[in-house]
């Protein structure tokens, strides 16, 4: 986001400089951007990243409630991730991948059609309007929710925000340690 800025407006271009050198730096950060996410899921240590991301696709009836009423209807038993985080995992694949097909066309346009061209420029801004609304959102709601913030930079979570929060997966984390205390570092 930082790099597509001054690309975007001529105000920042101007203060920044060397649109050339920032226009490389978006595109090529912009190609990798997946990498580390497919090495993550590749290797034998992604099994927690695979697990998280099989269980952001699963959806019962209840989630697809809540997410009907816009989070007004309340959940049972909350899993790991609420029906608005898996929503919003979907998002940030789809991204990606939108960004990534729609960036290559726009900077190795002779391969494509005007209006192949035309369709991708319009749609990488729009998109890229729509993460910068999202992320901003997300800033702010982690700033006013210290715990999912401790979370996020510690790595963990206490059994009384889990139990809260998420006390189906809480309850799934107790039952495969069996009788030890629930570990809710994952």
């Amino acid at each position: 986001m930082a790099t597509a800025l001054p690309l975007y407006f001529v105000q920042v271009e101007r203060f920044v400089g060397r649109r050339a050198l920032i226009a490389d730096i978006h595109t090529w950060t912009g190609v990798v951007l997946p990498v580390p996410l497919l090495v993550l899921m590749a290797g034998p240590w992604g099994k927690r990243l695979r697990r998280d991301i099989r269980r952001c696709n699963l959806w019962t009836a209840a989630e697809i409630r809540w997410l009907r009423s816009l989070g007004r209807e309340p959940l049972a038993e909350p899993d790991k991730f609420n029906p608005g985080q898996k929503l919003n995992s979907l998002f940030t694949a789809g991204t990606i991948a939108v960004m990534l097909a729609t960036g290559s066309i726009m900077k190795w346009n002779r391969f494509f059609p005007l209006s192949w061209r035309t369709g991708a420029t319009f749609d990488h801004d729009v998109l890229a309007t729509a993460v910068f609304v999202v992320v901003m959102g997300h800033i702010t709601v982690a700033l006013t929710h210290r715990d999912a913030l401790r979370s996020i930079f510690k790595g963990w979570v206490s059994e009384s925000w889990a139990q809260r929060h998420a006390g189906g997966w809480l309850k799934e984390e107790s039952a495969s340690k069996g009788s030890d205390p629930p570990s809710t570092n994952q």
